[in-house]
Order: structure tokens, then C-alpha cells, then sequence
């Protein structure tokens, strides 16, 4: 009998070595268990993760009165309380205004391993990207000035900003956008993928394992790779168009591409694709086949693929809610208008 066990575990670990393997070849990769190994990942040369940088980056992103109306922060469309959008079809922004190319807001969880920033890639990285949503009018609708005019009219921002980057530190806007970046670049979520890839051949259930075959076997990791399982640049409309490409204007970059979306955490980012028009994932499992595979998957591999896709499902950073620093005399009034 022990030795039936004993081959019986030995066959159960050779397959789940053999299954590693076949996603380590087809380029999916996983978050490093080493601390050490992740920060080497996710910082930035020019900016080092500090503990005082993200505290205050922390703030910043929760901050509503950088917009111009005092209401919207990054976190109102990046909610980090859910899977680090908004879970609209279309981002809404200053005076109710919906993103005027009907582009959903897609989740700032793990956006640190994408190649390139926002749907058409035309930021090189969060830093950059922070700056986009707090001047455009359709989201934060505030200017460089108003940003830099709340932030230095308040005496514990500015202590911060000296703490975190040294006494003589300018505050300008785009250190103030380099800080909230810096923040989300934190926003990392360990998942059972990744402890599996790592080595715990346990830490995927029977079903998710099937779902990662067929995951690979079918096509999607040709562009769902790296450690984000997503994030490169890709070609949409491969096979087939997608049947709601009608709605909203976005085309992509100059050159078509769209930036593949992340599928950590993807059970809880409904609805999808770039406009929102899929509201389940199984929708948007069989029209991601048709028209960038050119295949009709079987309802078992639907079901198989979304159960793979409940393993990156990750582990959230523990998020304290900032407390922020009040306003006074000298802070800029909110305008709505």
C-alpha cells in the first residue's frame, strides 16, 4: 500500500512539473516568492521604492481634491476595495462625463508588469500614466497648477514630500504624479498560479490544472503571457471582428495594436474587452477564441479555461484607508462647473 501511495505521489508530481513546464514554454511566468526578486521587478531605477514614498503616494491616489472638483480620486476609478476598476462599461469622470471614446477603465492590480500603459500603450509606465487621468477633462479635469497649489498648501503634504524625498525637494506636478506611480506600483497580488508555478503542487485545485492545459493548448497564452498574463502590445481583430467594435471609436495605436488586458484578479473586473460590452467572463472567453483564434471553444473548455482563471485570483495588499491632511485658507476651492 505504501508503495502504491508512494507512486502515486511521485506520478502526481511529475505531471504538475510537466504542466510548469508547458507554461514556463509557453511564456506564462509567475510573481516571485522572494521579496527581494519582486522588488527588483517592480522598481524603478530613477525612483526607488521607499516605505515614506508609498505612504504618501498612498495618499495621493486617494486624495479627491486633486481633481478639479474635489470628488474624484484616482481610486474612484481604480477602486482598490474591488478588483482595481470602476466595473463600468464606460469610465465616468468630471460632471458625470463618460469617457467620450467608451473606453472602460481597466484595473491598476499588477498594471506594474504591463509593457506600456493605457488601452493604446502610449505611456512607457505608471509614473508617466499618472499624469493622464488627473489633467484630462472627461476624468480629473484639474491642471498642473491646481495640483501643485492643493498639495503645497498644506503643511503635512509638504513635511511628507521632504521626508520622503529630502529637505530640499521641489514639489512639483509631475513628482506628485511620479508618487501616486510609484504607489501602484506596489499594487502586486500574489495568486495560487503563482504559488503553483513556484513549486506547490497544491496549490492549484484538479480543475484549475485542466484549465491551464487548455489554456495553453488552445491559444490564449500567445498573447495572455509574462508575469501579468497580459500587458504586451497585440493585434486585435485577428480571425474575426469583434462584434461590438461599433461601440465607442477606439481603434488602437497608429498601428491597430491594443494593450492586452492583465487576467489576474479577472473574475472581478467585469464587464470586458476595451468598451465593457461583455458582462461575463465566459462571453468574453468564447469571443476572445472567434476573433483572435479563430475557433469555437466547447462549453467544457469555457468552463475549464474560466476555472484557470479563477487561480489568478491574488492576494490583495493590506490597504489601511489614509487619513489626509485637512485643507485650510490657502487651499484651492473645489469648482464643479
Amino acid at each position: 500500500m505504501k508503495k502504491m501511495i508512494a507512486l502515486a505521489f511521485t506520478a502526481a508530481s511529475l505531471m504538475a512539473n510537466s504542466l510548469v513546464e508547458d507554461a514556463q514554454n509557453a511564456g506564462l511566468k509567475a510573481i516571485p516568492e522572494s521579496p527581494t526578486a519582486l522588488l527588483k521587478l517592480i522598481d524603478n531605477p530613477k525612483n526607488p521604492i521607499t516605505k515614506a514614498k508609498v505612504e504618501l503616494g498612498k495618499k495621493l491616489y486617494f486624495d479627491p481634491r486633486l481633481s478639479k472638483s474635489g470628488l474624484i480620486s484616482c481610486n474612484t476609478c481604480h477602486n482598490l476595495s474591488k478588483g482595481g476598476d470602476d466595473g463600468m462599461q464606460a469610465a465616468i469622470g468630471h460632471k458625470w462625463t463618460a469617457n467620450p471614446h467608451h473606453l472602460s477603465s481597466p484595473t491598476v492590480y499588477n498594471a506594474v508588469f504591463n509593457d506600456k500603459q493605457f488601452w493604446d500603450g502610449r505611456s512607457p509606465d505608471l509614473e508617466d500614466q499618472a499624469q493622464g487621468p488627473i489633467q484630462a477633462a472627461p476624468e480629473m479635469a484639474a491642471t498642473q497648477e491646481h495640483v501643485v497649489a492643493v498639495v503645497t498648501s498644506m503643511p503635512a503634504y509638504v513635511k511628507e514630500f521632504q521626508k520622503a524625498y529630502g529637505e530640499d525637494v521641489k514639489i512639483t506636478f509631475k513628482k506628485v504624479a511620479d508618487t501616486i506611480g510609484l504607489f501602484e506600483r506596489t499594487l502586486v497580488t500574489p495568486a495560487p498560479f503563482d504559488a503553483f508555478m513556484n513549486g506547490d503542487k497544491n496549490a492549484m485545485t484538479k480543475e484549475q490544472k485542466e484549465g491551464l492545459k487548455t489554456f495553453i493548448q488552445v491559444g490564449c497564452a500567445s498573447c495572455h503571457n509574462g508575469v501579468g498574463i497580459g500587458g504586451a502590445m497585440g493585434a486585435m481583430n485577428v480571425t474575426a471582428k469583434y462584434k461590438y467594435m461599433n461601440v465607442g471609436d477606439f481603434k488602437g495605436d497608429k498601428n491597430g495594436m491594443v494593450k492586452v488586458p492583465t487576467l489576474r484578479n479577472v473574475t472581478e473586473t467585469a464587464p470586458y474587452f476595451h468598451n465593457g460590452m461583455e458582462p461575463t467572463l465566459q462571453d468574453a472567453i468564447k469571443e476572445m477564441a472567434r476573433i483572435q483564434l479563430g475557433t469555437k471553444l466547447s462549453e467544457k473548455q469555457v468552463k475549464s479555461i474560466e476555472a484557470f482563471l479563477g487561480a489568478l485570483d491574488g492576494k490583495k495588499p493590506y490597504m489601511k484607508v489614509p487619513m489626509l491632511p485637512a485643507t485650510n485658507d490657502k487651499t484651492p476651492k473645489p469648482v464643479v462647473k
